[in-house]
């Protein structure tokens, strides 16, 4: 038997969702078990948040990194907060640095905004933390120093983004090994990271924006043609921010960070669906080509309508107006597709990971690097890989996503959170680019609709819009909903079973009788652990 046929897994599994008092999930086992050691060393939710966060910029490098962004959302003592942990474009980005550009590029420096994941850390931990900022680091910098065994999914990433990004700045030297990505149960270290999360753990991050990390991220971009400066990031904040909601068939509401980030258009094509009669457990057609068609109209508004929400105004609000909505859900047929345009408001992938502790404090966080390394580009001798998340700007002008200086592109990366009763109910996430908005409202219509528990709403099958008309499907969809689609008039575009394009979702749902239900999806590599 080869290595490769020793990593295939040819048959489905059934994963069982963990019971427990205290509960962590996310795409990667050694980050999960480091957010359960934190719990038991007196840690709450946010201490073990961040714990399983760090350590995933050292385990699950071909999703998230040291130089990317973030975003949170957590209830604590009855209330829910946000958090928004994303950077903003360098001064030097104006329109006429991107002059002769018709679209952004994809990698390389003028992709590359101020990161603003560590920032995010350290005032999760100052605001809502009990344990030493430090302690949060040692599973991360000790798997970074010593080494751990890459597990198959993300060996299979590492390798296509490999070939990818080898020639971009810095990449070959960090991230290939003789130009080789490492395989499946291959022992991986990076002793530069070690010592970098060493430096951001023991100055509270202010290295990573004040100091040496700093110098050296700002004189590598001088050197390989990038603009961001030392300014530039000693410049950056991060937000606390009021969530947006959406509520949906009475009692229940999801809860999403405000724009810059994509979660409004979840809530808008909940606020559309709920103008529909719930889904039937029997009809499982019922949840695909409705919702989909919700998405396409919510994605018109979100292309065009989204960006900073600086140079949105009030139209954050307007996007989720109940009238408004209404009207949208008129366009939807129940028997064809419709073609979707942008509406007139105020007339008439990513790692995602969530944590809950015993005191009853839930975390949904997600950070990312957006297109699995992100740039490309890595600074020398400290493995931080930088982000892409600049290629979501628009360079059309007048529009309001269209790229200036010190401002935030449209995100994609959005953490979730449910209610009911105005009492939480469940924090989770679908990581994996635009699936995510669309992956939001497919396990609404799981955990509300159907009633199902967040294991078997993880396991089922989802469909992802893509750019275009094509609606793409998972191998596992039923072949009634498959025949009922093609009917309506839908594009599919059925993947394998193996396909990595419908995200991976975590869920932690609160017991009716205490504790949690945990889940994890087996898209990925990830576990859900409790104790």
């Amino acid at each position: 038997m080869s290595a490769n046929q020793f990593w295939e897994f040819p048959h489905m599994s059934r994963r069982m969702p963990v019971l427990a008092a205290n509960a962590v999930c996310t795409t990667q086992p050694l980050a999960a078990q480091a957010g359960l050691r934190i719990l038991q060393a007196g840690g709450n939710a946010v201490d073990a948040a961040l714990a399983t966060a760090i350590t995933l910029t050292v385990v699950e490098p071909v999703m998230n990194g040291i130089g990317g962004d973030a975003f949170a959302l957590i209830w604590d003592q009855g209330k829910l907060h946000g958090l928004n942990a994303s950077g903003r474009s360098p001064q030097a980005w104006t329109p006429e640095h991107f002059a002769g550009k018709d679209v952004m590029p994809e990698m390389g420096w003028d992709t590359v905004t101020v990161p603003g994941q560590i920032a995010g850390w350290v005032e999760l931990s100052k605001r809502f933390g009990t344990l030493p900022f430090a302690r949060l680091f040692e599973s991360a910098i000790e798997y970074a120093e010593h080494g751990f065994a890459v597990s198959p999914t993300i060996a299979r990433q590492w390798a296509t983004q490999g070939e990818k990004f080898k020639d971009q700045p810095g990449f070959a030297d960090a991230f290939l090994t003789a130009g080789v990505a490492p395989r499946a149960g291959e022992i991986w270290r990076f002793k530069a990271q070690a010592r970098t999360l060493q430096r951001i753990a023991e100055s509270m991050g202010r290295d990573f924006y004040e100091g040496e990390l700093a110098d050296k991220i700002a004189a590598f971009a001088a050197r390989t043609g990038g603009t961001i400066t030392k300014a530039d990031l000693a410049a950056n904040t991060c937000d606390w921010v009021e969530p947006i909601s959406m509520t949906y068939r009475g009692d229940y509401a999801l809860h999403e960070i405000p724009p810059n980030g994509q979660g409004i258009a979840a809530l808008m094509a909940l606020g559309m669906l709920d103008n529909f009669d719930p889904p039937r457990p029997d009809h499982p057609a019922d949840r695909f080509h409705l919702p989909i068609e919700a998405m396409k109209l919510a994605f018109a508004d979100l292309h065009e309508h989204v960006s900073d929400p600086i140079s949105m105004g009030e139209l954050a609000t307007q996007l989720l107006d109940r009238d408004y909505l209404r009207r949208r859900a008129q366009l939807i047929s129940t028997s064809k597709v419709c073609t979707p345009t942008a509406g007139i408001p105020g007339h008439g992938g990513t790692v995602y990971l969530t944590a809950a502790d015993s005191r009853g404090m839930m975390v949904s966080f997600i950070q990312s690097n957006y297109q699995g390394f992100g740039s490309g580009v890595v600074v020398p001798d400290t493995g931080i890989a930088l982000h892409n998340r600049g290629r979501s700007f628009s360079l059309r002008p007048g529009h309001r996503n269209q790229v200036a200086p010190g401002k935030r592109p449209v995100h994609t990366i959005i953490p979730g959170f449910i209610t009911h009763k105005n009492q939480a109910l469940a924090s989770f996430g679908v990581m994996g680019g635009n699936m995510q908005a669309q992956g939001h409202v497919q396990m609404m219509q799981h955990l509300v609709d159907l009633g199902h528990n967040p294991q078997a709403a993880i396991d089922a099958p989802r469909f992802r819009l893509e750019t275009g008309p094509i609606v793409m499907l998972e191998a596992h969809t039923p072949p009634a909903v498959i025949e009922h689609l093609k009917a309506c008039g839908q594009p599919i575009e059925m993947q394998p079973y193996d396909s990595l394009e419908f995200g991976a979702a975590q869920v932690i749902m609160r017991q009716e009788h205490g504790g949690y239900i945990a889940a994890s999806d087996p898209r990925r590599d990830g576990q859900a652990v409790g104790y």
